[in-house]
C-alpha cells in the first residue's frame, strides 16, 4: 500500500489532489472522469464525489492501487 502525507497544516486533501498527488491521474479532468464513473473506492466503498474530504487514515483504491492517507 502507498500513502501520501497531507501538507503540513492540511486537515484534509480533496480526493481528485490525492489521485493526482499519488501520480495515478495524470489531469483533474482524467481524475474527475473515473470518479463519476465510479472506478474510485474510499474506505471500500465506491465514491462519485471528486471533492470528497480524506482525512488521515483513510484509504482510497483506483486501478488496483491502495493509497492510504497520512498526517
Amino acid at each position: 500500500m502507498e500513502t501520501i502525507k497531507l501538507r503540513e497544516g492540511d486537515e484534509f486533501i480533496k480526493l481528485g489532489q490525492a489521485l493526482k498527488k499519488a501520480g495515478l491521474e495524470g489531469s483533474g479532468v482524467d481524475a474527475k472522469m473515473d470518479i463519476l464513473s465510479g472506478k474510485v473506492l474510499v474506505n471500500g466503498s465506491i465514491e462519485e464525489r471528486r471533492g470528497r474530504k480524506l482525512y488521515s487514515g483513510d484509504v482510497f483504491e483506483f486501478d488496483g492501487v491502495k493509497v492510504k492517507i497520512e498526517k
